[in-house]
C-alpha cells in the first residue's frame, strides 16, 4: 500500500523543483511517501501528516528518525477532513506549497475542495492512485476485483470533476498508479 519507487523519486524531485517549504499529506499510512516528502525538503521545511492510524505510521517512524528528519514531520491522528477543517479555521489558508493526497477515494472530491483553501496560488496538488489499477478506462462490465470495482466509480467521478474544475491545471502522470497533479491557479 505505500507509493511505489518510482513515485516517490518523482515527488523527491518535484519538490525540489518547486523549492517546497511547507507541505501536507492526507494519508500516510506507514510513512514512505512521508519520508520522501522530508527528505525532499529543506532543512527548515515541514511536513504534515494526517491519518486515522497511528500504528501503521509508527511502523515507519523509525525510518524517519534514522533518516534525520523527524523534526520536520508533524503527524496528526485523525480524520482528515475534520482535520483539514481545523487547519483552514486555524488560518492556515493559502499557506501550503504542496499537498499529496493517498487516502479514501471517495472523500478525493471533499478533500480537493478544502485543500483548494489551504494550497498557495501557484502550489501543487497530487492525488494518488487516479487510474485506480487501470480500472479507469475499462468498461463497467469488463471483469476486476469487487475491491477495485467498489472505489473505481470514486475514481472517474474524480478525475471528471478535476478534469472540468476551472480553478486549477491539472494533468495525470502515469507513473505507479496514477498520480493526478493539480496546480492552483
Amino acid at each position: 500500500m505505500n507509493v511505489p519507487v518510482d513515485e516517490a523519486q518523482f515527488i523527491s524531485i518535484l519538490l525540489k523543483i518547486m523549492n517546497a517549504k511547507k507541505t501536507l499529506e492526507i494519508g500516510v499510512f506507514t510513512g514512505y511517501s512521508l519520508l520522501a516528502t522530508a527528505l525532499a525538503l529543506p532543512p527548515e521545511g515541514k511536513v504534515i501528516g494526517i491519518d486515522m492510524d497511528r500504528e501503521a505510521y509508527e511502523t515507519g517512524l523509525p525510518f524517519i528518525q534514522k533518516a534525520g528528519v523527524e523534526h520536520k514531520v508533524n503527524f496528526m491522528q485523525g480524520d482528515a477532513l475534520l482535520v483539514l477543517n481545523d487547519l483552514i479555521d486555524e488560518k492556515h489558508e493559502e499557506s501550503f506549497d504542496y499537498v499529496f493526497v493517498d487516502a479514501d477515494k471517495e472523500s478525493y472530491i471533499k478533500y480537493h475542495e478544502m485543500v483548494l483553501k489551504l494550497v498557495k496560488k501557484g502550489g501543487t496538488i497530487a492525488y494518488d492512485n487516479t487510474l485506480w489499477f487501470g480500472s479507469v478506462a475499462m468498461a463497467e462490465d469488463d471483469e476486476m476485483e469487487d475491491s477495485v470495482r467498489h472505489s473505481r466509480k470514486y475514481v472517474i467521478e474524480f478525475n471528471t470533476y478535476i478534469a472540468n474544475d476551472t480553478r486549477i491545471e491539472s494533468t495525470i502522470v502515469s507513473i505507479g498508479d496514477g498520480v493526478t497533479l493539480c496546480r492552483r491557479i
